[in-house]
């Protein structure tokens, strides 16, 4: 039975040359195989970013190879790091009222689509309980006013913590994070929303958008923070809109765009695609 090992390395540091080739034969120094490289210098930040995946000889652990590669890693100053892909990352999905972005993922997820282990939903609504647990996926009703609100973050807290959760996506939740818990889950937190911010803030955003005449609809997922929708986008995507579309037409075209558009940013995630580079992220496809 082949038991090789098979490994995502992400790194970056300051550019300078011979990093590539160093990155390279430390691999293969390891009797390690790669199978997929890409890198990146930013001019403006005098920057480097790569990506490599790559499959390990077998018995050879992760803690093996990081320590074989550390030599190279300290002496360019990396700050890198050593993904395990027969570990999937487990998931858990917040979601209000509206379930186009939950639906997709569940669909998804099913057909294995995406290389993530789903460990649950929950949801400060009872509406897609039983559509969750369809799924035979645990659902957590959470919820929330405003009064109760840091009792109910220190619930997903203690959910998250709990069940080992790699990433959280909000799938259209309707509840601002608090700072503190965009604090904590930095980095593990990625939200959809519409492309009609900031002129169309608030509710009926495609209401407004239809009689403004809006010429495009689209989506933006990005890493949450505590500055509000302002978090470093992941992805985004548009549709044209023609002066024939009615408003439920403009809304099913726009859920449409989010449900592709989260899901091209959580793969990303999952696959260990996404490297920060400041506010901006630098992103392997």
């Amino acid at each position: 039975m082949n038991t090789q090992a098979n490994y995502v390395l992400t790194l970056s540091c300051g550019d300078r040359k011979g990093i590539v080739a160093a990155v390279a034969n430390s691999i293969a120094s390891q009797n390690c195989n790669i199978c997929e490289s890409a890198q990146y210098g930013d001019a403006e930040t005098n920057r480097f970013f790569m990506r490599i995946s790559f499959n390990a000889p077998e018995g050879m652990t992760k803690e093996q190879f990081e320590e074989g590669f550390g030599p190279v890693a300290t002496g360019y100053g990396f700050d890198w790091k050593v993904h395990d892909l027969s570990k999937k990352p487990r998931v858990l999905v917040l979601v209000s009222q509206m379930g186009h972005c939950l639906n997709d993922l569940l669909y998804r997820n099913s057909t294995g689509q995406l290389p993530m282990d789903l460990v649950a939903v929950a949801s400060n609504h009872t509406k897609y309980q039983s559509r969750v647990e369809h799924e035979q996926i645990p659902f957590h009703y959470l919820p929330v006013t405003k009064d109760t609100k840091a009792e109910q973050e220190a619930q997903i807290v203690e959910l998250v913590e709990r069940e080992n959760i790699d990433l959280v996506i909000l799938a259209r939740y309707m509840q601002i994070l608090s700072n503190e818990l965009c604090e904590r889950l930095a980095g593990k937190v990625i939200n959809i929303h519409h492309s009609f911010l900031p002129s169309f803030i608030g509710a009926k955003p495609y209401h407004r958008a239809h009689a403004r005449g809006v010429k495009m609809v689209g989506a933006t997922a990005h890493y949450v923070t505590a500055d509000l929708d302002e978090g470093p986008i992941i992805e985004q995507d548009v549709s044209r809109v023609e002066h024939f579309h009615s408003v439920n037409e403009l809304i099913a075209q726009g859920r449409d765009t989010e449900s592709q558009v989260l899901a091209r940013a959580v793969r990303y995630h999952l696959e260990h695609r996404i490297l920060l580079n400041g506010d901006r992220t630098v992103i392997f496809k």
